[in-house]
């Protein structure tokens, strides 16, 4: 099948110790490995409870915004299978090795027309869930903070919508579950997509905006009670709000937007729908964003729209 899910979001920070603090102790996600980078910066490894792969987010001292993302593919073979679809989209394609990230095997790597890097493997170090899978329980007795079981999804932004849309389709074989258009005719412009290869509602959404820019990376909580938890937590922790709880209309999820210490956005996210390659995309309007966005309140707020990292 290609493409299965995001496996990785490699983020900048500026201070390690908050951030740590940040992601293990209000977001509660386990550290697998804290190590230096061939540049010499300090880097963390994290993953969810409920998930099995080595980690799932990767912090790097030195800076706030994106460093790149990891898509995991199903089969060895997909890999080749992806470069071949990116070299004939026209994009520059180089090998990565296994160690080249800690516990992830051999890849591909290349730089998308919104200039942020994706690398592509299929191997990585399996840990295992919190849980085990003999006669689990459903979730881990002593969760610390939000206890945030997996990431979820990425948004970014890029000065051309469409094209990136095109090489998540081509490449990636992602579909849109959802679309914003400057309108409902042939000739419209897409300024917002949201795209899967799976049946979760979306894996990354992309925005326009400046390029090789960061929006928000989110996790994956389980439903509306959680999300407002996470909120409550939030506010314990002083970790600062941009909005919420409250609901999209596109997508249909419940969330919590808010801040890292270092200024990257993050989300909590829950709900949605089942997402399958044969169902209409829902399309939104620009003058409806605001509604699509934020379904409660029917307006972007000016944080929303102007911070990225």
């Amino acid at each position: 099948m290609g493409i299965m899910r995001m496996g990785y979001a490699h983020v900048r920070v500026t201070d390690m110790t908050e951030a740590k603090n940040h992601y293990a102790s209000t977001m509660g996600l386990y550290e697998t490995l804290e190590d230096t980078s061939p540049e010499g910066n300090k880097r963390v490894f994290y993953k969810g409870w409920d998930e099995w792969d080595h980690h799932s987010v990767v912090l790097e001292e030195g800076g706030v915004g994106v460093v790149k993302y990891g898509w995991k593919v199903e089969h060895e073979a997909d890999i080749d299978d992806v470069e071949a679809k990116a070299k004939t989209f026209g994009l520059t394609v180089e090998r990565m090795s296994k160690g080249d990230n800690p516990e992830i095997g051999d890849g591909i790597r290349f730089v998308t027309p919104s200039e942020h890097v994706f690398e592509v493997y299929h191997q990585a170090t399996a840990i295992g869930t919190e849980l085990g899978t003999h006669n689990p329980e459903v979730f881990p007795r002593h969760l610390v903070g939000i206890g945030a079981p997996a990431l979820d999804h990425s948004l970014i932004t890029t000065g051309d919508v469409g094209t990136m849309e095109r090489m998540l389709s081509d490449v990636f074989g992602f579909y849109a579950t959802e679309r914003v258009q400057t309108s409902l005719e042939d000739d419209h412009e897409c300024v917002g997509t949201w795209m899967t290869s799976n049946n979760q509602i979306h894996q990354l959404a992309v925005i326009g905006g400046p390029q090789g820019k960061l929006h928000h990376f989110a996790f994956r909580l389980e439903d509306w009670n959680s999300v407002g938890r996470a909120a409550d937590l939030m506010t314990m922790d002083d970790v600062p709000i941009d909005i919420g709880p409250t609901r999209h209309g596109i997508t249909r999820g419940q969330t919590v937007y808010f801040f890292d210490p270092s200024g990257n956005r993050n989300e909590v996210f829950s709900g949605g729908y089942l997402a399958f390659p044969d169902r209409p995309t829902n399309v939104w309007t620009v003058d409806q964003l605001g509604k699509g966005i934020f379904y409660h309140d029917r307006e972007l707020n000016e944080r929303f729209t102007t911070v990225l990292t």
